[in-house]
């Protein structure tokens, strides 16, 4: 043990008396693009900017257009005659010409290439030599300059081929170009001429560029020459030099030259160099073969390499690494802080940290004598109080004096019960307090100059919250917040408040907590955005919906009135204002940045990020500003496969051609996170999309005008790119062939309409009959009610009272009689007639039936008294028949006679409810009696009047007759109240 504790101290002794100290030289980062990018191949010959925006890259596999983002590629598959380009060249129409190692022409034009078998003018450009030169003069003529030496003139219809007129002339790899005065001349690296009378008359000039490469032609007609003294500007044939250059430089083979009033770029074997006409002289791509160099619009410097491409951004986008190359002794570093000395600590692996003075660009290497306990330095935190820098990885913590080398010792926290504790996460407030955030619990060190602490010791509320922790942040209160896996809380004056408890947005992860100025928190979560926590509540939630790259953000750091963030998808700034919250993406930093990030540092004019690369930083603006719309164009429109001319504003489509394919990008080279949207209808929506392609396969008959838009993260919608096509109809959908559907429909429908209406009437005859057929029913069952039966009894009775001398019975029975024939009279001209009319023609009935059978028979009548029997009306004929079968069949087969009771009722609002009950034998017992069968014809009337009603009324009668009990039948009818 003893043993293990000197050589301990002995390590922390030597790396605390000689740490490292050197100094270190930043280095530009350069966006470099290969393959693996989307190039067709990494043996790039030369670059160009159309006039639209696109970079062109001549490879040895074909031809690639970029427009920021993705590169689309072109080869002989597409119509190139060769896959092999050696330089590109854009005419003055916007034709793109593709000068192949096979000398044959071809050109791209209106999402088009065109080969000498698409187009014929291009069979007689074929010179059987490689063509090094290219221009078109004011009179549209083309000049081409071959390694074979001939030079070409091709006015558009014809070629000539001029050749040397002695031996003593050589055309071979001639630079052609037309000065002010309209001159046409030829260059190479041992003659000059000029053109006269149709053909090139030698000059003397003491000056030749070393190549054909060498040359650039000027804006004003002038041309830039390198010959072996250095860079000319040759003007009418006269040079001037403009800067001499070194021998050994001219001497390293020399590519494709790039000139501009203020600087020269050469491209060589060994890198390019920038040279400013002051000598100031600076390389890139050391040891890399350069082919070409060329700056574009925007400033931008493309080194075109047989490694790719590389690009050099303007200034003020120039990104810097500092590395192992550089100086640094790790290229992966996890956290990153300033102290008041100006100095950078940069947490690393391996227990390393590096210690970087921003003056005088000096690095101190601190190594921690424990390499597996501090594996990664994954957090710095500065005590500016007590002049002390904490640091921390998953398993240990310490601190050493901010004015290291001067003051070596470190200290380590110490877990008093050698238990084994891991952290997150932690933070210092402004006196003695220490805040650890542990895979089990958030603990308060009160004392953070002693770095002890006890698992076992600790109050739960006061200096102990059990749980799993991630992140712990002292505010300029001195509140404690920590987040664990319930949510967010504050610990504040010994009160603990559980915030998520209220908004269930702060149960989520919380990797990182920051205070703005205005004391407002900024909570960094996992999945879920920004969260703006202010005086008790959540004022926003910021997400990718806002603009924010990503949901998920690791880290944020504040920084006057912004908030800057690092997420697995790049960096964003963010200005949070209460009317607007205005986000900036950096995207071309994202660009090259991406996942590598792990910390971040913002100091007043530079932002400094830790990443798996080094330490990557750059200049930014305070202020945020508006980025331009990017530029939109349709790149190209296939329609049933083929490709159609993007020269033709508008297009007109067979029916058959629904199928089109649009393909569309936007030119930006700073941002890539570009969204576009679009619509096929000037009045539509607007459908958002970051796709580059649509696909549209059943588009319906009609004019359509595509529009499509673009923007940036950072920028508002640009102007839109257009272009209409009319889908014409197919026969059938012609007005001729629908006027001749509507005839045909018109002629349908009258004759639908025809029969219908004799159905109609049909059915109205059919009801006229019913009706009828009902009167002849209604005289029937007059004629069933007076049945012999029940006349024989009654004049048997009249009979009877008269031989008996009983003239006062015979006269009552007779006058009922009477009474009851001249009711039926009446009755039977009526369909329907009153409640009142029918119970008293009821009683008529019974009385005589009562006289018949005398005290053996008993009827009664009961009517609801909220029955109006006046103004209630139902069908005439309709009772009589089922009281006078209850009478014979029911109560005359019993000796002791019987009673019939008829009890009248509302069923409810739309039917009125009659009863007739008897306590005879009942209709099942005197069915099982008879031996024949037997119907009253009178009921068999009845319900045949009764079925007929129902199919001309609009609601029916209901009928139930059935045996009431062991005795006894009821009759049940329901009759719709007349309307």
């Amino acid at each position: 043990m003893k043993r293990n504790s000197c050589s301990y101290l002995i390590l922390v002794l030597l790396c605390a008396l000689f740490p490292l100290v050197h100094t270190v030289a930043q280095k530009i980062y350069l966006p470099h693009y290969t393959t693996k990018d989307g190039l067709p191949s990494n043996n790039c010959y030369y670059t160009l900017q159309d006039r639209k925006g696109y970079i062109w890259i001549a490879t040895d596999a074909g031809v690639s257009r970029f427009d920021g983002a993705v590169f689309e590629n072109f080869s002989v598959d597409d119509g190139l005659p060769d896959n092999q380009i050696l330089q590109l060249r854009e005419d003055s129409k916007g034709r793109i010409w593709f000068l192949a190692l096979n000398g044959q022409l071809s050109y791209f034009y209106n999402g088009k290439i065109f080969n000498q078998y698409t187009d014929k003018q291009l069979e007689s450009l074929n010179f059987n030599s490689v063509i090094v030169s290219f221009f078109e003069d004011s009179k549209s003529r083309f000049w081409f300059g071959t390694n074979n030496n001939i030079i070409g003139l091709w006015d558009g219809k014809k070629t000539t081929k001029l050749y040397p007129p002695n031996k003593n002339d050589k055309y071979q790899n001639i630079f052609i170009y037309e000065d002010a005065k309209h001159d046409i001349w030829a260059i190479n690296n041992n003659s000059n001429y000029i053109y006269k009378q149709n053909g090139f008359v030698r000059t003397q000039n003491p000056s030749y560029p070393i190549s054909h490469k060498t040359l650039q032609y000027r804006r004003d007609k002038s041309i830039y020459l390198i010959d072996k003294k250095g860079l000319h500007i040759t003007n009418n044939n006269v040079n001037t030099l403009i800067i001499a250059l070194d021998s050994n430089l001219l001497n390293t083979g020399l590519g494709y030259i790039h000139a501009d009033g203020k600087e020269l770029w050469l491209s060589t074997n060994n890198g390019a160099y920038g040279i400013k006409y002051n000598g100031e002289t600076r390389q890139f791509l050391q040891g890399i073969i350069v082919n070409q160099v060329e700056k574009d619009k925007e400033g931008n410097i493309w080194f075109t390499t047989k490694n790719g491409i590389y690009k050099l951004p303007k200034l003020k986008d120039q990104l810097y690494i500092l590395n192992h190359e550089n100086g640094l002794s790790n290229n992966t570093i996890k956290s990153i802080v300033k102290d008041n000395k100006n100095r950078l600590w940069l947490g690393s692996v391996n227990g390393g940290i590096d210690i970087l003075d921003l003056k005088s660009r000096k690095v101190s290497a601190l190594q921690l004598p424990n390499a597996s306990k501090f594996s990664t330095i994954k957090q710095l935190v500065p005590d500016q109080k007590n002049n002390k820098m904490f640091f921390a990885s998953d398993y240990g913590l310490g601190y050493i004096n901010i004015d290291y080398p001067k003051t070596k010792k470190l200290h380590f926290l110490r877990e008093t019960n050698n238990l084994v504790y891991v952290v997150k996460n932690f933070a210092i407030d402004t006196t003695t307090k220490l805040a650890l955030s542990l895979s089990s619990a958030v603990v308060i060190l009160n004392d953070r100059e002693k770095l002890e602490f006890s698992s076992l010791k600790y109050k739960e509320q006061q200096d102990f919250f059990k749980d799993r922790s991630y992140r712990v942040f002292y505010d300029s209160q001195q509140s404690l917040w920590f987040s664990n896996i319930s949510g967010l809380s504050e610990f504040s004056h010994n009160k603990l408040n559980k915030h998520y408890e209220k908004y269930p947005l702060l149960t989520k992860r919380i990797n990182d907590m920051q205070e703005l100025q205005s004391g407002t928190m900024v909570m960094a979560t996992d999945g879920y955005g920004l969260i703006i926590f202010e005086n008790g509540k959540i004022t926003q939630n910021i997400t990718h919906k806002n603009g924010l790259n990503n949901n998920i953000v690791n880290k944020v750091f504040t920084k006057e009135d912004y908030l800057w963030t690092i997420g697995n998808t790049g960096i964003n700034r963010i200005s949070i204002d209460k009317n607007r919250t205005k986000i900036s993406s950096y995207d071309d930093v994202n660009g090259m940045l991406s996942d590598d990030l792990n910390d971040l540092y913002i100091d007043k004019d530079t932002a400094y990020f830790a990443t798996n690369n080094g330490l990557i930083y750059f200049a930014y603006n305070h202020t945020l500003q508006e980025t331009q719309a990017p530029k939109v164009y349709i790149t190209s429109i296939i329609n049933n496969r083929q490709k159609l001319d993007l020269g033709h504003g508008s297009f007109t489509l067979k029916p058959n051609e629904q199928s089109i394919i649009l393909n569309y990008s936007a030119i930006d080279f700073k941002n890539r996170n570009i969204s576009y949207r679009y619509r096929l209808k000037g009045n539509g929506n607007w459908v958002e999309t970051k796709s580059r392609r649509l696909e549209l396969s059943s588009l319906e008959p009609g004019e359509y005008t595509f529009e499509v838009s673009a923007k940036s993260q950072d920028s508002g919608w640009s102007e839109p790119a257009k272009v209409k096509f009319v889908l014409q109809k197919h026969f059938y959908q012609t007005w001729w062939f629908l006027a001749m559907l509507i005839g045909i429909g018109a002629y349908f429908i009258y004759v639908v309409t025809v029969k219908m209406t004799r159905q109609q009437k049909n059915k109205e005859q059919e009801q006229l009959l019913l009706k009828n057929k009902i009167l002849m029913l209604e005289q029937k069952a007059l004629q069933a009610m007076m049945n012999p039966h029940f006349v024989f009894n009654v004049m048997n009775s009249i009979q009877h009272y008269i031989n008996t001398k009983n003239t006062s019975s015979a006269n009552k029975v007779l006058t009922g009689f009477a009474k009851l024939i001249r009711k039926n009279l009446e009755v039977c001209t009526k369909s329907y007639i009153t409640l009142d009319e029918e119970i008293e023609y009821l009683n008529l009935y019974l009385n005589l039936e009562k006289y018949r059978f005398g005290d053996q028979f008993q009827y009664h009548i009961h009517l609801a008294e909220d029955i109006d029997k006046e103004d209630t009306f139902i069908p005439s004929m309709l009772l009589q028949p089922y009281i006078e079968n209850a009478i014979w069949h029911g109560i005359m087969p019993k000796q002791e006679g019987g009673e019939v009771t008829i009890d009248i009722s509302n069923q409810n609002d739309e039917y009125l409810l009659i009863k007739i009950i008897d306590d005879g034998v009942g209709i099942d017992n005197s069915l099982k009696n008879k031996k024949e069968s037997h119907e009253s014809k009178g009921m068999t009337l009845t319900n045949e009047r009764i079925n007929l009603l129902n199919k001309i009324e609009a609601k029916p009668i209901h009928l139930s007759v059935q045996q009431n009990g062991k005795v006894g039948t009821i009759v049940t009818i329901s009759i719709p109240f007349l309307p």
